[in-house]
Parts: structure tokens; C-alpha cells; sequence
């Protein structure tokens, strides 16, 4: 089934909007231009925003004393200010100008007066356990007695990775656009995932009730978890702009605000002790993750749960104590991306299970596999991990297309030719659960209308970032109702169509709003069978609708449109409200254990890379990705996504580094000093499959999350790095933090021959 994206023409042509599109079409919008602070940690002694309407085409100033509600955008403990008296991190906006253009804006905020007493910044994840700065934990998730299991084992090793954030870096920046409408309500137009999260912020600034705040997004380009929450504050400055003027504010960031002021993938620090067994099957694990969550909460606390229920990854680990900590510090707050925190546990076991492997002098693949969950075994947290025996299947099949084997051979003697350039081959597995990991987020709503033209009009709670969802809701919609998919219109996403959703993110947006929009569609249905049954001439179990027609078990068909008109006239609703709950799941955070995710999705990825030993630098020669998507709604989206995600996954492991300097403000602001992965960076023979006959039972379609966890296929590429770097040594444990930049990779290097030659003398 090829199905293309139903924005594809808009988004070639120029022709699909964006929230700042919708500037153009409001000529009294006022523009914003937030004043932010020079100082990382500081006190704000006084400010004086009067001399800003000095400033040609400024018409106003927004300070914490036009606020009419509560002057907080913090999601969950309250504790982002829109207009701090203490600076918590460098740049941070304490006032904002409304101007009848941008640049007016920019300049009148230029005169703003503010005067700060410096105070003492915090800015490493060392730095803060120095100085016990945290937001929160320790969270602890216990299985049996690792210390005893640990003590016990026949070999031992300790060791510490830093892993660093990532920029979201999505092509359209943050933005929102807010007007008052007939009722003296407000209703803001918002790149966001979450669009009720959106309207219950504005609502609190506002000091307005719910109903009175309708929030929409067109659709955004790009998110990855970063509009997540991080849309809420700009959301929340262009209603309070709007409220104040009584005319349309637009904000929206250029791209070096917006990488100054918002938040990043998580950095993580990970110390560890494990105990082994002399084939490297793991006997117990000591774990302790401490997360950079920067200057306030956001989503720490769930993205660490997530790290910790994923720092297992395919391995069983019979007696494992893993903690967490979210660290405070005074940085961008760290928020929501891909993965959401499972990316930064998985990598941690992966990094164990080589050191084990270069301990032992056995191949990392053949330690990986003996430690794979199997038939039966449960998670360190209580899940079973059902159809375990789909990662052996994947780990076989892939290496078998990738002929593994006979590469790694050819690599072995490609590296024992060559003195000075070196190949490396990995393979590496993942396992990753879908659903959201605070349960209450698992449930979508719909609304679903026919008209009596036969045309289908579709409201869902998910929102699109380009990553398909609006395409694979379409297709569900038509194949349900047998309808053509150019029949179907998929409406942008409002909270006043369907209200209380959950963010469209932790790869669940077609698993939760496509279930709901079925549900919606199965009772439409079966309202116009017995119609249909009627027009057709047949009994209503042999009723069938397909591609516009209407069929039975006679040689009459009709267009869809004569039976949804007869269905009119017979006073039978055309509209149908869908709902969808993730049946059993749960999880008790005290005692840490239960059932936390609805299904896991699996993958394998083999990497072959080469590394010059003179630089460091480093090039994917070639890639293999088998991951498994159940039976997939749009096989061209979902290839995409695996693409994609593999991409960013190995532009976080090798290439993208975030740097804050001394004085707290960050360096790599922009695209001439973040690097970014481009065409060279992908590999050069790059082959990605699908799992076949890999229904997933349950799940809307048979379908599964495709949006995450290819990206944790890119630790091949990872480990592959590793191995060609142990190649220029003579054995011995290979510490690389991440990402593994070409400084990084040369001094490992270095170390890696150092031991060698300690070994020779020796």
C-alpha cells in the first residue's frame, strides 16, 4: 500500500501554512521582543521598561505587573516566572516590547533599564552533586540484591560515561499568535504538541477559565519533543500582549533566541558497577544516573523514569539497583526529545556490555546476544517483556542480510593491513516501550463527520510535525469507512473540537488518537448499515464499503454518498465522538514496579565505519536497519521516520555538542557553530527493512510506534566508532563519552595505543 503524505504538495510548494503565516492576515498585529538578562544566576535589583516607548513604533511593554492571573508557565511544579525577580540562566527574557514591527520591538527592548546583582552559577552535573542541587530524586528501581550479585561474581568492573544534550533544531522556531475574539476570549494560534497544555497556561496567566481560551495548531515544522511544553511561555506572552492591546501579538524566535532560551535533550552523567559471569552474561548492576535538568523542572522527572526504565535495553540484568537524580542547574531548562530519556539510559548497558566484552576478549556481539531477554523474563520493573523472542529473531535475520559475519572478517583484515586508518563493525539492538509513563496522558479522543455529499471531516487531539500522523489518521478513517482517502479532510487540531488531550509524543499519536478516530468511525458504521442493507438488498452482515462504493452480496453498488443522504433523511446522526483508553497499563512510582508501557517495539542496526588515525574524524560506510513496526498503516512515512530518527540519533552520538562557556552562556547558538549531520554524514550504502509478519495484536491496525526508537539504532554507529579505535590498540576497555566528536575519538586513540605499547614492554 504506497501512501504519501497529505501535506506533501503543500510542503514542495510552499503552499501548507504555519502558525506565522497566519501574521500576514492580521495587518494591527503587534510584534514581540523579549529583554533578557546578561547575567547566568542574578538578581534583578530594578527595572525601568519606560524609556522603551521612547522608541518609535513601540506601543507597549509586558511586565509582571500586567499580569491579571498567575504569572507562571511551569507545566507541573509552577516554577517558571514569565517575568523572574532572579535570573536562573543566561539570556533569560525579564521583560518583553510590543512594536508595530520586529525591529521596533528589538530596539525599544535595547533601552529597557535593568540592574542585577550578580550570585554564584552552577553550570556541570558535578558541579550540582558537589553541591546536592536538585530538582528531584532519588528515584530507585530495585531488582534482588545487586551488591550481593555483584560481590559475587567471578569478574567486576566500574566506570563513569558522560553523555551530552542535543538542540532540537527543528526548521520552524518557536512561535504563536494570539487575538481576542467576539467574546472577549483569546484564541491563540501555537506550534505545539500540546495544545491543551497550550490553553490550560494562557488560561492561568489570564486568570481565565479553560472555555475561555480555544488554542489551535495549523501544524508545526518540526518538534521532537521540543513544543512539548516549551511552546507554553510564548504562547503565554502573546495572549497576555493580545489582553493588554486588544490586538493580534505575534511571537516568534529567530533562531539564536531560540536556541538561548530553550531547552535541549537532557546531558546525563552515569557512574556504574557491574558483575559478570567469564562468557559475559551479566550476573547484577549498580546504576546511578544523574540528569542536567537545568534551572527548572519541565519534564525531568519523567524523562528520568523513562532512563531508568530503559537503561536495561534487550538484556536481562538478574539483580539490578539503578537511581536517578534530576540535577539543578543554571542552564536552558532541559526538556522533552526524542526518546525522552531512553536514549540516555540504553546507551549506559550498551557501553557496560563492550567494556565486558574488551574485558574478556570476546566479540561485543556475541556478549550482547548471550544476555538478550528470552521467552518468559520480565523487566527490572516488572513488565514482561512479551514476544522477547522477536529481538533474537531480528538480531538473526539482520545479520544474516547484513552478512555480518563475512564483513567483520574482511574489516579484521582491512585494520591488520593498515597502520594509520582502521574499520569497525557493530551490531546493536534495541528495545523500547510505547506509551506515555504517567498513565492519565493515555487516552484520545475524536470527532468524526459525515456529510451528505459523502465527504468525511476528521478532528483528532494529535498534532502534526511532519512526522505523518494526519496521513496514517487518514488512511485509518478511509479504510474504516470505505471511503477514497481524497474524500477525507483531516482539520487542523483545536482544543474547542476536542477537548483534554494529551501531547502528541511518546511515539503514541497514531496509537491513541488512531484508535480513538476507528472508534469514532466503527459507530458511523454501524449506523448505516442497516441503511445500506436496505438500498443494496441484502442482509446487513453482507454489507461491505470500500474505495466510495457500497456493496452487498448483489450486483447493485452505490456511491457512498446516496446511503450517508437516505441515512440524512432517516434522522440518523451523521457525527460520531471516538475514544480510546491504553487498556492495562500501570505503574506505582513508590514501589517502583508495574506495567508502564502497552508494547515494545524492537530493532537491530549493523554499522561499519572508518576512522583516520592522524584526526579523529571519522565516516559510515554503511548501514543496516531491520526495525519492526507491526503491519504498517503507510510504509513511506514510517520509512522516513526510521531515516530520520537513525540521522538525528547519529548526529547526537558523533556530531551535534552543545558548550555553555565560563560565564554560563551558550556557545553553539547557531547552525556556524552546532554541526549539524548532513549528506556526508549519512552512511554511503544505507539499507533500512521492516520485520515481516509482525502484526501487533491490539494496537489500531496491527501497527507500532515508528517515531522514537530508531533513533537508538544509531549506537551501532557508536559502538562501531569503539571498535575501530580499540583496532589501533592491542585489547583493553575503550572510555569514550558522548557525543564522539573527532577530538574525542583521537584521544581515545591515543589512549588506546599508550596501552598498547604499555602491553609490549610489559
Amino acid at each position: 500500500m504506497s501512501v504519501t503524505h497529505e501535506s506533501a504538495r503543500g510542503h514542495v510548494t510552499g503552499e501548507a501554512l504555519y502558525t506565522d503565516d497566519l501574521a500576514g492576515r492580521l495587518p494591527e498585529i503587534l510584534h514581540a521582543w523579549p529583554v533578557i538578562a546578561p547575567h547566568t544566576h542574578a538578581r534583578l535589583i530594578r527595572i525601568d521598561v519606560t524609556p522603551a516607548l521612547q522608541q518609535p513604533g513601540v506601543v507597549t511593554t509586558l511586565t509582571n505587573a500586567d499580569v491579571p492571573g498567575e504569572g507562571n508557565s511551569g507545566a507541573n511544579r509552577h516554577d517558571e516566572p514569565l517575568f523572574p525577580d532572579e535570573i536562573t540562566f543566561h539570556s533569560q527574557p525579564v521583560a518583553w516590547v510590543l512594536g508595530e514591527t520586529l525591529e521596533a520591538a528589538r530596539l525599544g527592548a535595547a533601552r529597557v533599564i535593568a540592574e542585577y546583582e550578580p550570585l554564584p552559577a552552577i553550570l556541570t552535573i558535578p558541579d550540582a552533586i558537589a553541591e546536592v542541587s536538585f530538582h528531584s530524586g532519588p528515584f530507585h528501581i530495585v531488582r534482588a540484591d545487586a551488591a550481593a550479585a555483584i560481590s559475587a561474581s567471578p569478574h567486576r568492573l566500574s566506570g563513569e560515561l558522560a553523555i551530552g544534550g542535543q538542540e532540537h533544531f527543528y526548521l520552524e522556531t518557536q512561535c504563536a499568535i494570539a487575538r481576542m475574539d467576539e467574546s472577549d476570549g483569546i484564541v491563540v494560534e501555537s506550534s505545539t504538541q500540546h495544545p491543551t497544555e497550550t490553553q490550560e497556561i494562557v488560561a492561568r496567566v489570564l486568570g481565565l477559565a479553560n472555555n475561555q481560551v480555544t488554542v489551535q495548531c495549523l501544524r508545526m515544522g518540526g518538534a521532537f519533543g521540543g513544543k512539548e511544553v516549551q511552546a507554553n511561555p510564548y504562547a503565554a506572552i502573546a495572549a497576555l500582549g493580545a489582553w493588554k492591546t486588544k490586538r493580534p501579538v505575534r511571537v516568534r524566535l529567530p533562531r539564536h533566541l531560540d536556541m538561548v532560551l530553550s531547552g535541549k535533550r537532557h546531558p546525563f552523567l552515569a557512574k556504574f558497577t557491574a558483575g559478570f559471569d567469564t562468557d559475559g552474561r551479566l550476573r547484577g548492576a549498580e546504576v546511578k544516573l544523574y540528569s542536567d535538568g537545568g534551572w527548572s523542572l519541565d519534564l525531568s522527572e519523567p524523562v528520568l523514569w523513562r532512563a531508568l526504565f530503559h537503561c536495561d535495553n534487550t538484556y536481562l540484568i538478574p539483580a539490578l539497583d539503578a537511581t536517578g537524580w534530576v540535577c539543578k542547574t543554571h542552564k536552558t531548562s532541559q526538556t522533552a526529545f526524542r526518546g525522552f530519556g531512553g536514549p540516555q539510559g540504553m546507551i549506559v548497558i550498551e557501553d557496560i556490555l563492550d567494556r565486558i566484552a574488551r574485558t574478556l576478549g570476546v566479540a561485543p556481539h556475541l556478549v550482547r546476544e548471550r544476555n538478550f531477554y528470552r521467552e518468559g523474563d520480565s523487566t527490572h520493573y516488572g513488565q514482561p517483556v512479551k514476544d522477547a523472542a522477536r529481538i533474537e529473531r531480528i538480531w538473526n535475520e539482520l545479520k544474516a542480510s547484513s552478512d555480518f559475519e563475512s564483513r567483520r572478517a574482511e574489516v579484521n583484515r582491512f585494520n591488520a593491513a593498515n597502520l594509520h586508518t582502521k574499520h569497525g563493525i557493530a551490531i546493536t539492538p534495541v528495545k523500547f516501550g510505547i506509551s506515555f509513563t504517567a498513565t492519565f496522558f493515555n487516552q484520545a479522543g475524536a470527532l468524526v463527520m459525515f456529510y451528505r455529499d459523502g465527504s468525511v471531516q476528521i478532528n483528532h487531539g494529535g498534532t502534526e510535525m511532519g512526522q505523518g500522523l494526519h496521513t496514517k489518521i487518514r488512511e485509518i478513517a478511509s479504510q474504516s469507512l470505505g471511503v477514497l482517502s481524497s474524500s477525507v479532510r483531516i482539520m487542523p487540531t483545536r482544543t474547542d473540537k476536542v477537548p483534554n488531550t494529551s501531547a502528541t509524543a511518546a511515539s503514541a499519536g497514531t496509537d491513541l488518537n488512531g484508535a480513538a478516530v476507528l472508534d469514532a468511525c466503527r459507530q458511523l458504521q454501524g449506523r448505516l448499515i442497516p441503511v445500506a442493507a436496505a438500498l443494496v438488498n441484502c442482509e446487513g452482515s453482507k454489507v461491505r464499503f470500500a474505495a466510495g462504493l457500497v456493496t452487498g452480496d448483489t450486483e447493485v453498488a452505490l456511491p457512498i454518498a446516496k446511503v450517508v443522504e437516505a441515512a440524512y433523511r432517516q434522522r440518523i446522526p451523521l457525527f460520531a465522538q471516538g475514544y480510546y483508553r491504553t487498556p492495562d497499563i500501570h505503574f506505582d512510582p513508590i514501589a517502583a514496579r508495574g506495567k508502564p508501557f502497552h508494547y515494545f517495539a524492537y530493532g537491530a542496526a549493523v554499522a561499519e565505519v572508518e576512522i583516520d588515525g592522524f584526526t579523529g574524524a571519522h565516516r559510515t560506510l554503511r548501514a543496516d536497519l531491520l526495525q519492526d513496526v507491526g503491519d504498517s498503516i503507510a510504509p513511506v512515512i514510517d520509512l522516513g521516520q526510521v531515516e530520520g530518527g537513525f540521522a538525528q540519533g547519529v548526529g547526537w552520538l558523533t556530531l551535534e555538542e552543545l558548550v555553555w562557556d565560563a560565564q554560563g552562556r551558550l556557545a553553539t547558538s547557531g547552525a556556524s557553530t552546532y554541526k549539524l549531520p548532513s549528506w556526508p554524514e549519512l552512511p554511503a550504502v544505507f539499507n533500512v527493512n521492516f520485520l515481516q509478519r509482525a502484526t501487533e495484536p491490539g494496537v489500531v491496525f496491527g501497527s507500532k510506534a515508528v517515531g522514537e526508537p530508531p533513533l537508538m539504532l544509531a549506537f551501532s554507529v557508536r559502538e562501531a566508532i569503539r571498535e575501530a579505535i580499540a583496532a589501533f590498540g592491542k585489547g583493553g576497555i575503550v572510555e569514550l563519552d558522548s557525543p564522539a566528536t573527532p577530538e574525542r575519538i583521537y584521544w581515545a586513540i591515543e589512549r588506546a595505543r599508550d596501552t598498547a605499547i604499555e602491553r609490549a614492554r610489559a
